[in-house]
């Protein structure tokens, strides 16, 4: 697929988008970034066991299904709260193969109010999403940012 861009208020038009979209990128990891360090701010801590792995596939009707698409496995853990209620909730992070082994004990962390509210605690369950949306943001900003200034020199 090829473009064709007359003139410099073309490229300029083309450099602002690509810009503006590695900055939406960027400003969703870092509006991802803040929910989890308030998350981890106010979150208790109990100590959890893993007590059964749930296997599912992507279920993404966008995607075509391909023969190397394997299931992944979400942890699911089983922790008391400070009310002395047991829990049982089922990570929001599945892996293949599987991080976690069931039997295995975790650090849990959870909302007071809201103890369904609950993730282990784990760099992936904690960071991964904020990581890739400010990564990808950054590298296409920064792409923009670098077409914007080689070109601005050359006029």
């Amino acid at each position: 697929m090829r473009f064709q861009v007359r003139g410099r208020g073309g490229r300029r038009w083309i450099t602002f988008v690509v810009i503006a979209f590695g900055a939406l990128f960027l400003a969703i990891g870092l509006i991802l970034a803040g929910v989890s360090a308030s998350f981890l701010a106010d979150a208790k801590r109990a100590r959890g066991t893993v007590v059964s792995l749930e296997w599912r596939k992507d279920d993404d009707a966008s995607r075509r299904t391909q023969a190397d698409d394997k299931p992944a496995a979400y942890p699911v853990v089983e922790f008391t709260s400070a009310d002395g209620a047991p829990r049982k909730f089922e990570d929001s992070t599945g892996s293949n193969p599987p991080s976690y082994e069931v039997g295995e004990r975790v650090e849990v962390l959870y909302d007071a109010g809201s103890p369904e509210d609950a993730r282990i605690n784990g760099f992936i369950s904690l960071w991964l999403l904020p990581l890739i949306f400010g990564g990808i943001g950054l590298v296409i900003a920064g792409i923009g940012t670098g077409v914007a200034v080689a070109t601005r020199g050359r006029s």
